[in-house]
């Protein structure tokens, strides 16, 4: 019987664990990545603003 119990405790571990990974899911669905969108955009949109080359940096040595 004690080996029983012993087995119970992952079982009940896992549908809690299930459970909890099913609320958790549940509140993201309902979340759009739109602002993460726009912020990727804005990241690109710097980037390529930025100077790329090696003629652009500008250098201190006399």
């Amino acid at each position: 019987m004690g080996a029983l119990i012993w087995l119970l405790i992952p079982f009940v571990a896992a549908v809690a664990a299930g459970l909890w990974g099913s609320w958790a899911n549940r509140t993201r669905r309902m979340r759009s990545d739109g602002p993460e969108l726009d912020g990727y955009a804005r990241f690109r949109a710097a980037m390529e603003k930025s100077p790329s080359g090696p003629d652009d940096r500008v250098t201190t040595a006399p």
